[in-house]
């Protein structure tokens, strides 16, 4: 794309990213003082920041993990989830929503996605559950709550499990209650992009004493010294045992202390967020060649990307383009998701493309413009006038 195309340079002199973490003086402190401490790791700080966490959402438990890809392998474990069984997820998310059902020999089932608010589409979970279907995993894609009531009356009776994919979704209410303790199992994510980050980490909340204990243990190699578990009491304080294949999944000291620091400014983070997501559906409501995402009056959203839909028979170009000319002004733009079953592991393992229509259009229309709290009101100016700039250039 030449910028002179548009005449004259871009809007931004330096590039405006997608996402980024906000790390404040309180953060450097609270990351300091493990630092200097007895515990980097296996200490009180990552039991501390469970606890806040599970407040927090409203859940009786929460363990953490190494990042949210690790606490989907734990969720899945803890689930039962095994060879021969189906896991139900939708293709419109990042690839750990479908591998962590690999990783425990299962298969993951794509579901179509609403068109409407790109969430994955109760009636077409309906359509692919069968004998084998183990789990099921929503994803709360941009941080809008999945219709979990609607899952859980369809799988009513069964003893289907389901993960909620909360990546996205770190103070998001869903009918008045935070996500997080409605689920049998929810998973957050603490990647520096997310409402909140550890550098990487995720957690899994749950209200099951069975799926916690199972989650505990299967992040720390399978491996207990709690008495009540082990098979041979016979031994002295030194003993553990190896009761089952897990993984060295643990969240360290120093993860939990930016954690439980970063959890102080969730709310403020949140605010601004909003704020911005209301100036963006402001400028962006009525401008043609756009769709903007439905947000279900269920949820109260905490967004984590704010994803614009184009309208591709009012433009005169493709997504592509306009990705580019977006870059060209400066705003770091992105796209998400490919849908999972795109990617050429997949290919290879026999998914095809046409498996879920509604997501591949999608897919094929849609760009992330920025959304962090750091944004200033000149960063959020610069990526409304630059997408008004380049709509209206294409626009037929």
């Amino acid at each position: 794309m030449e910028l002179a195309l548009f005449g004259g340079g871009p809007i931004r002199e330096e590039i405006l990213p997608y996402a980024r973490q906000y790390i404040d003086d309180r953060d450097l402190d609270a990351v300091n003082e493990v630092l200097k401490s007895d515990f980097l790791t296996t200490g009180p700080k990552a039991k501390e920041f469970e606890e806040e966490i599970a407040e927090y959402v409203g859940a009786k438990y929460a363990v953490t993990f190494s990042n949210g890809t690790a606490a989907l392998h734990g969720a899945c474990y803890a689930a039962g989830v095994g060879e021969g069984d189906e896991v139900i997820t939708t293709p419109i998310t990042f690839a750990s929503s479908a591998n962590c059902a690999l990783f425990m020999g299962a298969t993951p089932v794509f579901a179509d996605i609403n068109k409407d608010n790109f969430n994955i589409d109760v009636k077409e979970i309906k359509e692919k559950i069968t004998a084998k279907t183990k789990a099921i995993i929503p994803v709360d894609y941009t941080g809008q709550a999945v219709d979990i009531d609607g899952i859980k009356e369809l799988i009513e009776g069964t003893d289907i499990v389901i993960i909620e994919d909360s990546a996205h979704a770190l103070g998001t209410e869903y009918k008045g209650k935070k996500v997080g303790g409605l689920a049998d199992m929810t998973m957050f994510s603490f990647h520096p992009v997310k409402t909140i980050t550890t550098g990487e980490g995720g957690v899994i909340t749950t209200n099951n004493e069975e799926y916690y204990k199972k989650l505990v243990n299967f992040r720390s190699h399978c491996i207990t010294r709690d008495i009540e578990q082990l098979q041979d009491k016979d031994n002295g304080g030194w003993y553990y045992e190896q009761q089952d294949l897990g993984f060295n999944y643990r969240m360290t000291e120093i993860q939990a202390a930016l954690g439980i620091s970063q959890l102080n400014k969730l709310e403020g983070f949140i605010n601004k967020r909003k704020e911005i997501v209301n100036k963006y559906n402001k400028a962006f409501g009525n401008l043609e060649g756009l769709i903007l995402h439905k947000n279900e009056q269920y949820s109260d959203t905490a967004n984590h990307l704010y994803v614009l839909k184009l309208d591709l028979k009012k433009l005169k170009t493709d997504r592509k383009e306009i990705y580019n000319a977006l870059i060209a002004e400066n705003i770091g733009v992105n796209v998400h998701y490919i849908p999972v079953y795109w990617h050429p592991y997949y290919q290879k393992l026999g998914y095809k493309k046409g498996l879920c229509p509604k997501a591949e259009e999608l897919y094929n229309a849609i760009i992330t413009i920025p959304l962090f709290p750091a944004m200033t009101d000149k960063d959020v100016t610069d990526v409304i006038k630059s997408v008004n700039k380049i709509i209206y250039y294409f626009r037929k």
